[in-house]
């Protein structure tokens, strides 16, 4: 048996204790361009009043992902045995009431999963509704939302927990103008240790769609997305975002193009869903990432088809032969560069531990992106960001930069493949560059010579 989680004492002056944690907060309130003393209630979200005059900021719940009402009770039954005089009004039920809670739970509903997404999705929508009868028309609607889960159907990749909360905010007629990556998850929770989970939350700015929103056609929305979707990956990407949010922060200007037309006409007539829209949103997040690879060498994008294909396994000369030539490129030019081997009529891309234990960009005559990029993971895994940073002032920043762009494509790849270990790696070379690239500006290069990094 071992500790996952540290204990903390609330009544100490070391880090968690309870008047640590009052006093931060408070220091936030302090700060805040308040008014008028508030207050805060207990009511449900769909009894909002209709007067117009609310400013609403809101995270909705994530489908089935979060019972709250369960984790409740594990404190409920202690607070109500010491607390119940004090707040009868709090404590009336001997467990937590779940009835009208937001979740597509099946044990709610006597197993039956139906009826719990039916649930659900009746009930965020009401929500939403009711959520713009009253708000105030000078002002926005905010919502925050961190989802990773994703399924496979004829429409694409689409994630059940987005489309059930964009079909209820699209139904009540809002519309998304904007959108913001927010990094809200610490790296150090025990959810974020050694996986590929969510860093950040997307928030979305809503507001009513204009009463002659006009219709559009599938085609419209596609050429829409094409032209203006990978202008906003462009920007996320320069931001640093992590690989494994850039598909969920996609979602934010794409449904900005999907969103701000009344209705979106299928071929058939029929309107366009939300989970087409999503598919949609993924095809042209592919096909973005694709086209970035135009910025590197033939080499490289051969290992990108042939990563693709057949991962760090072996595969046949025959077809390594045919793909390089697509690629402009040979087999055993390939292997001048280093980054297969070819022996026995079988091919394999070499992974980080078979590749030079140096790399010196001044005497490698065919220096490419995927090497520059396998180099920077095994650094960043063995010796930090100080070791990778100084790979970086060996090939310079727009190598450097060229690598991390890589890095992404090959999250996409992994993650579509479902090779986590693989996946984590890339994610964590574009979340360490900051760093990197501090690093290696700090310690400008001695002389005019290049240094080879051991």
């Amino acid at each position: 048996m071992i500790w996952d989680f540290a204990e903390i004492n609330p009544l100490s002056e070391s880090s968690g204790n309870f008047l640590g944690g009052v006093s931060s907060i408070a220091k936030l309130l302090e700060g805040l361009p308040a008014g008028p003393p508030g207050y805060a209630t207990q009511v449900s979200a769909t009894a909002q009043p209709a007067d117009r005059s609310f400013l609403y900021s809101t995270d909705p719940p994530y489908y089935d992902n979060v019972g709250y009402g369960d984790l409740a009770d594990f404190f409920y039954v202690w607070l109500r045995q010491t607390i119940r005089e004090r707040f009868p009004e709090l404590f009336s039920t001997i467990l937590v009431p779940k009835t009208e809670e937001l979740i597509a739970d099946p044990s709610r509903h006597s197993g039956k999963r139906k009826v719990a997404e039916r649930h659900f999705e009746s009930g965020i929508a009401e929500v939403f509704r009711s959520i713009r009868t009253s708000l105030a028309p000078d002002y926005p609607l905010s919502v925050y939302y961190a989802f990773k889960q994703s399924e496979n159907d004829e429409a694409g990749e689409v994630s059940t927990g987005w489309e059930t909360m964009l079909e209820g905010l699209l139904r009540a007629g809002f519309v998304v103008n904007g959108t913001w990556p927010l990094r809200t998850e610490l790296g150090r929770r025990m959810r974020g240790q050694a996986s590929n989970a969510l860093a950040t939350s997307i928030l979305l700015v809503c507001r009513p769609r204009a009463a002659n929103a006009p219709l559009a056609t599938r085609k419209e929305v596609h050429s829409a997305l094409r032209v203006e979707l990978p202008s906003a990956l462009r920007h996320l990407q320069q931001g640093n975002i992590a690989p494994v949010d850039l598909a969920q922060a996609a979602i934010g200007p794409g449904m900005g193009v999907f969103s701000r037309y009344a209705k979106v006409l299928e071929a058939d007539g029929s309107a366009m869903t939300v989970r087409t829209a999503l598919g949609l949103i993924n095809q042209v997040l592919d096909e973005t990432l694709a086209e970035q690879e135009a910025d590197v060498d033939p080499e490289t994008r051969w290992a990108l088809a042939w990563f693709e294909q057949h991962g760090m396994n072996p595969g046949p000369f025959g077809v390594a032969e045919t793909l390089s030539k697509a690629k402009n490129t040979a087999v055993n030019g390939l292997v001048t560069a280093g980054i297969i081997t070819s022996k026995a009529g079988k091919v394999r891309l070499l992974d980080g531990a078979e590749l030079p234990a140096d790399l010196s960009p001044a005497t490698d005559r065919r220096l490419t992106v995927w090497e520059v990029t396998q180099h920077l993971i095994r650094a960043l895994d063995t010796g930090g960001e100080a070791k990778a940073a100084g790979l970086v002032r060996q090939v310079g920043g727009g190598l450097g930069e060229t690598a991390r762009e890589l890095a992404y494509r090959l999250y996409s790849l992994c993650e579509r493949k479902r090779w986590p270990k693989e996946a984590l790696a890339y994610n964590a070379l574009v979340v360490s560059w900051p760093e990197i690239m501090r690093l290696a500006a700090e310690v400008p290069m001695e002389g005019s010579a290049q240094q080879t990094l051991v």
